[in-house]
């Protein structure tokens, strides 16, 4: 084993022409001058900050929808008839409504109250899936390190990359003024024949198809410009396999998108035409087909849970590396995985339909829908065996990471019930379905995504949070989340179906842990939001690689010069080659490894 000496680490990448740049968040000028300065930049690390503001505001927004859904479900709706004593001295029979939260005090049906929670339900999976999940990753942190990582200046199309920002910004502003001016209660899938006949004005369910369609051709052109930023921008010495593995990721789902999102497009149009000229292509009452929308939107949407998971699968394996000092293990092996769950993903869209298709063509997609598990394995097996005998320091990025192994490996098996068709059938549309996608995107993606966030945020902004906090932080949500959802997998099981208002008492007590669950979950994320605000006012400075990382990053300065290197970076090693080269610009004693490790780097 060989070791370089720390003092010429710097210098791995090579340095030609050093011309330091201010940091890409200096100010401008004036407060309206500097704003004007943000509105209109082609910078990716603005664009990715401004990404993240709005995935994060919308994700407390549709976080907020589900905690109202959960406190409504504390309680089940019990109507009975009681006795009300007149002003004149008389008795006469009312109807009295309990355990309704969005029902008037006096009223007299429980349709008011059932409406407002459809709405509602359906605001949550709108907002989290469209405008927070889908995006989150790529617009906020791949924007933000795809070309660093790179060794690039910035993505390939600049003003494109403006462009795929203000286009997002209108499809949020579009779901916005739907639920402004009451919402929809289609559900998130927006399903024929309800988004077709439901009772919501059709204007509002136009508004919100149209803000998913909008958002659709945000996602496109992001990917476009991923995709052409790999292919041309690396930096000198590059090859395919020295890029980092949340770069692999990034690029596969870039293709993804590129590729899937405009069927989706194409059919919320035809949706909109229907709803707009009633003109029959999926309402059956208009002699239209409503399984064919269902393969449409599950042709995209299948696909697109890679979208959102192949980010976070990224993630994961750059905080495993650098929190475990160690080399990935199968780094080509992951590479391929990730190209290989990103193919897979096309073929497996007729698992949604097992309930509505024809025996012959479920087996294929039910054999189909077991491929994916291969290379998904190959992965979280990867992940465990870097860790053994790694240099393993408990940040809260790690712990972030190993929530994402146990959460995961949890949605991933109880897909398997739900892939084979002797079980789905049971569980097609129960609660069991609800915990599975929940511990899939949220478990999965939303855990790494703030990982992701823990593990580049001194990058990102040039602060230290605090860790303590941070762990703490963790914690919280790890607790509420297993509390929320994996109770839902017994309600499943036992015949609870999702979308319900209300349910039978016996089922009282799990969702009552359930909406506990979802309180502690909000109190955590809380915890983290104060962390990384008291960290940009008060947090200590961040050296430029407080982790001991050896991808592109963290060879620049915390926060990053407004060129995002001071020198033309060329690339002498792999990302995760830890048994050779030491960190650049990383001081053990500021950051120190655990106990005995240190052995691993002398």
């Amino acid at each position: 084993m060989t070791t370089l000496d720390p003092s010429k680490a710097a210098g791995l990448h090579g340095a030609a022409g050093h011309e330091h740049h201010g940091s890409y968040l200096e100010r401008k000028g004036s407060f309206w001058v500097t704003v004007w300065d943000w509105a209109t930049t082609v910078d990716h690390k603005k664009l990715g900050v401004m990404y993240m503001t709005a995935v994060l505001t919308l994700f407390f927004l549709g976080g907020l929808a589900a905690l109202a859904v959960r406190t409504e479900l504390f309680q089940p709706t019990r109507i009975a008839q009681v006795e009300v004593k007149n002003s004149d001295g008389t008795v006469s029979k009312a109807t009295k409504i309990t355990g309704q939260l969005f029902a008037a005090p006096d009223a007299t049906s429980v349709d008011k109250g059932n409406q407002i929670y459809n709405r509602l339900f359906t605001l949550h999976g709108a907002i989290m899936v469209f405008m927070v999940i889908v995006p989150g990753i790529p617009a906020s942190l791949g924007n933000f390190f795809l070309p660093i990582m790179l060794g690039a200046k910035d993505v390939a199309f600049p003003r494109l990359n403006l462009l795929s920002w203000y286009i997002y910004l209108t499809g949020s502003i579009f779901g916005v003024i739907s639920i402004i001016m009451g919402g929809v209660d289609t559900g998130w899938t927006f399903y024929t024949p309800y988004s077709t006949t439901t009772d919501a004005s059709y204007f509002r369910v136009v508004a919100m198809i149209l803000a998913a369609f909008i958002l659709g051709f945000s996602s496109i052109l992001t990917g476009l410009n991923f995709v052409v930023t790999v292919h041309k921008l690396r930096a000198p010495g590059m090859g395919w396999f020295d890029m980092p593995l949340f770069v692999w990721s990034t690029y596969s789902t870039a293709i993804i998108q590129v590729l899937a999102t405009p069927v989706i497009g194409i059919t919320l149009l035809l949706l909109v035409f229907e709803r707009v000229f009633r003109v029959g292509i999926f309402d059956p009452a208009l002699g239209g087909d409503p399984v064919l929308f269902q393969h449409f939107f599950w042709f995209y949407s299948h696909p697109v849970v890679y979208v959102m998971i192949l980010p976070a699968m990224g993630i994961i394996s750059e905080i495993i590396a650098v929190h475990s000092h160690k080399a990935i293990f199968g780094y080509r092996a992951m590479a391929y995985a990730t190209l290989g769950i990103a193919a897979v993903s096309f073929l497996v869209w007729g698992h949604h339909l097992f309930a509505s298709e024809g025996e012959l063509v479920a087996m294929v997609f039910s054999a189909l829908t077991f491929l994916v598990a291969i290379p998904t394995a190959v992965k979280v097996f990867n992940w465990v065996a870097t860790l053994y005998k790694g240099s393993i320091s408990l940040t809260t990025p790690m712990l972030y990471a190993l929530s994402f192994l146990f959460l995961f490996s949890i949605g991933g098996l109880t897909g398997l019930p739900l892939g084979t068709l002797a079980t789905d059938l049971h569980l097609h549309d129960s609660y069991f379905v609800v915990a599975h996608f929940h511990y899939v995107m949220m478990g999965g993606t939303i855990i790494a995504f703030v990982g992701g966030l823990h593990h580049w945020w001194p990058k990102m902004f040039g602060r230290m949070y605090n860790e303590l906090w941070g762990k703490v932080g963790c914690i919280l949500v790890f607790i509420g989340f297993n509390t929320t959802f994996f109770i839902q997998f017994i309600l499943g099981t036992q015949g609870m179906p999702r979308r319900y208002a209300s349910y039978v008492s016996e089922f009282t007590l799990m969702h009552q842990i359930s909406t506990v669950g979802s309180y502690i979950l909000l109190v955590g994320f809380l915890v983290h939001l104060f962390n990384f605000l008291h960290s940009l006012v008060l947090g200590p400075k961040a050296p430029p690689n407080p982790w001991g990382g050896l991808t592109l990053e963290w060879e620049t300065d915390s926060p990053p010069s407004e060129h995002n290197f001071d020198h033309e970076p060329i690339v002498k090693h792999g990302p995760y080659d830890y048994d050779r080269v030491v960190p650049p610009h990383w001081d053990p004693k500021d950051y120190p490894l655990p106990a005995g490790a240190a052995a691993r780097h002398h």
